[in-house]
C-alpha cells in the first residue's frame, strides 16, 4: 500500500514554544517512542545547539532504534557571509546523527533585508550552499521555506527563486510554511498548486500555524492543492496559538479525504496517544478537541440523545471507536427519559422506560440540578445516584454523625483542623487530622476514619478541585457547586456537591468520591 501523504510531527520542537509547554529529556524521548509506534513518518526532534535539554535528547536518542519514523534535527541556514564548514550550527545538526535534517531559510524579504540585513543573493547561496552541505554528509534534507506565503504574496517571483535554490542544493523536499498562521484558505490553495506545478519532480510539504484559527482548514487545503507532507504537532501545541493540529488533520486526511498514511492503522489509538502527550506536558487535555475530545461525541439535548440512540449517525459525523473514542450522554435538566435510559445503559444499569420510579427519578434529577447540582462532569455521582433511587442500593457504606472544620491563622500561615466522627458497622469512628486548607483536612480526617474498616480508601487521590459561585446576584448567600475529580490510579471519577456553604458543599462532593470507590471495590469482590 502506497502512503502518499506523509506526516511530520513537531511537537517535541515547535510544540515546545507554546506557552506552558516543556519537556524533560525522559519525557522527549517518551513522546517519540510513542509517535514511532503510532507510524508517524517524521519526528522532528529539536534545534541541537540551542539549548542544553535538545542537545542532551539526541545524545541519548542516538541509541534509540525507530521501527519507521526518521528522527529529524532542526536548524537554520548558515549565517550571512560564514562558510558552511565553519558554521557551528550546522555542524551540530551533523552530530546528532539523524538521519534526516530539516533546515529553514528567508522567503520574505522583510526578514532578509530587515532582520538578516543582507543581499537576496546572498540569502539564496545561503540556503543553496547549507542543503548542499548536509545532503553531501549523507542527509536527507526537508527544506522549511520561512514565512514563503507572506513572501510570495509580497515579490512571488523572488519567493520561487528560494525554493529553486534549496532543489539545487539537493533538498528532498519543500515545505512551504505560513509561519505568521494569518493566510486564508483559498490562497494557500492557489499558492501551493503554483509551486506543485513549478516543482513537478520533488515532494512539496506544508506548515501551518493557527494565529487565524484556521491551521488545520489551510494544512488540508495544500492537501489537496498537491502537497504530500504535512507539519503539526500533537494537541496543536505551539507559539502564540499554536499550530496546526495533527490529532484533528490525521482523521480527516483518512476519513474525509480518502489519503493514505502509515500510521492509518493505528487511527484507534489517537486519543490515548492525544493523552499521554497531555500528560507528558502536565496539561489538562482539551475536552472540546475534534475527534479526540472528551466532548467529541457527547450528547445532551433529549432530541440528540434519542436520535442518536436509534441511529447513531444522526447526530455524529464518524463512528467515535475509529479514533479511539466513544459516545456519552451528558445528564441536565434538559434530559428525558431516553437521555436517561442511554446514560445508565454506560454504567451497565438496564432501566424499564415505563417504570415509574424511573419518572420519580428524573424529577428528583431535575429538582438536584435547579438546587445547583450539575452531572455532566460528575459521572460517579450519577452513579451513586442511580443505585439510590432505581437499584434500591444507597451505598450507605457508613453513617455521618458530625463534622466540623476550624481554620486557624498565625501571622500569615494558616492551619485548617478538621474533625469527622462517623459511624461503620455499628462502631463509632472520631478521627482529626490537620492540614493548610479546611477542605484538605476534611479529606484526611475522613479517610483516616474510615481507612481501617474499608483500606481500599487509601488508593484514592484527588486531582483537581473546582468551585463555581451560582447565582452571582445573591452576594455570599449564593448557592456554591463543588466539582472534585479523584483517582485511584487505574480509573479517573468526578464528583458534585451545591449548598450555601463551600464546607457542606465540599463534604458532599468528598463523600461522593469515597462512596464511588467502595461501590467500584465491592462490585469487584463479588
Amino acid at each position: 500500500m502506497s502512503h502518499n501523504v506523509l506526516i511530520y510531527d513537531t511537537t517535541l520542537r515547535d510544540g515546545t514554544q507554546g506557552e506552558g509547554i516543556s519537556y524533560t529529556v525522559t519525557s522527549k524521548l517518551r513522546i517519540a517512542e510513542k509517535l514511532d509506534y503510532f507510524g508517524i513518518d517524521y519526528i522532528e526532534g529539536g534545534w541541537p545547539g540551542s539549548n542544553p535539554r535538545d542537545l542532551a535528547f539526541f545524545e541519548a536518542a542516538k541509541t534509540n532504534v525507530f521501527q519507521h519514523a526518521k528522527l529529524t534535527a532542526f536548524g537554520s541556514t548558515r549565517r550571512v557571509k560564514v562558510k558552511v564548514e565553519a558554521d557551528q550550527q550546522l555542524q551540530m545538526l551533523l552530530k546528532a546523527h539523524t538521519p534526516a535534517v530539516t533546515l529553514f531559510g528567508k522567503t520574505w524579504q522583510l526578514h532578509i533585508r530587515e532582520v538578516l540585513r543582507t543581499t537576496l543573493e546572498e540569502n539564496l547561496a545561503m540556503i543553496e550552499e547549507s542543503i548542499f552541505h548536509l545532503a553531501q554528509n549523507g542527509k536527507e534534507v526537508i527544506y522549511d521555506a520561512e514565512h514563503f506565503f507572506d513572501g510570495f504574496k509580497d515579490d512571488p517571483t523572488y519567493a520561487l527563486e528560494t525554493l529553486r535554490a534549496a532543489a539545487r542544493g539537493g533538498a528532498s523536499n519543500l515545505t512551504l510554511c505560513d509561519t505568521n498562521g494569518g493566510s486564508m484558505v483559498d490562497e494557500v490553495k492557489e499558492i501551493t498548486a503554483r509551486v506543485v506545478a513549478q516543482f513537478p519532480q520533488i515532494s512539496i510539504g506544508i506548515h501551518c500555524h493557527n494565529d487565524a484559527g484556521l491551521g488545520v482548514a489551510i494544512s488540508l487545503a495544500g492537501i489537496q492543492a498537491g502537497a504530500t507532507l504535512v507539519q503539526g504537532t500533537m494537541n496543536g501545541y505551539g507559539e502564540r496559538s499554536g499550530n496546526a493540529n495533527l490529532t484533528t488533520i490525521i482523521p480527516n486526511l483518512c476519513l474525509k479525504m480518502g489519503r493514505t498514511l502509515h500510521c492509518q492503522p493505528s487511527l484507534n489509538k489517537l486519543r490515548d496517544l492525544s493523552l499521554f502527550i497531555d500528560d507528558m506536558a502536565n496539561v489538562r487535555p482539551d475536552i472540546r478537541a475534534p475527534y479526540i475530545g472528551a466532548s467529541s461525541f457527547a450528547h445532551k439535548g433529549g432530541v440528540h440523545v434519542d436520535a442518536s440512540h436509534k441511529a447513531a449517525r444522526a447526530y455524529q459525523h464518524i463512528d467515535p471507536t475509529l479514533v479511539g473514542n466513544r459516545t456519552r450522554v451528558l445528564i441536565s435538566d434538559m434530559s428525558g427519559r431516553s437521555s436517561l435510559m442511554m446514560k445508565a445503559k454506560e454504567f451497565g444499569f438496564d432501566l424499564d422506560a415505563r417504570s415509574p420510579e424511573l419518572k420519580r427519578f428524573l424529577e428528583e434529577l431535575k429538582r438536584l440540578e435547579f438546587s445547583g447540582y450539575e452531572y455532566e462532569a460528575a459521572d460517579a455521582s450519577f452513579t451513586l445516584l442511580i443505585n439510590q433511587f432505581l437499584q434500591n442500593n444507597p451505598c450507605d457504606y457508613f453513617e455521618l454523625l458530625s463534622y466540623w472544620v476550624i481554620v486557624k491563622g498565625e501571622d500569615t500561615a494558616l492551619t485548617s483542623e478538621a474533625v469527622v466522627k462517623i459511624k461503620v458497622r455499628g462502631e463509632v469512628h472520631h478521627t482529626a487530622a490537620e492540614a493548610r486548607g479546611p477542605v484538605d483536612a476534611l479529606d484526611h480526617a475522613l479517610r483516616k476514619a474510615l481507612s481501617k474498616t474499608y483500606p481500599v480508601i487509601r488508593e484514592i487521590r484527588l486531582t483537581d478541585f473546582k468551585v463555581r459561585i451560582l447565582d452571582k446576584g445573591n452576594g455570599t448567600d449564593a448557592i456554591i457547586r463543588v466539582h472534585i475529580e479523584s483517582t485511584d490510579g487505574t480509573e479517573t471519577w468526578g464528583t458534585v456537591g451545591a449548598s450555601d456553604n463551600i464546607i457542606q458543599a465540599s463534604w458532599e462532593a468528598l463523600n461522593d468520591s469515597v462512596r464511588y470507590k467502595l461501590l467500584r471495590a465491592s462490585a469487584s469482590a463479588e
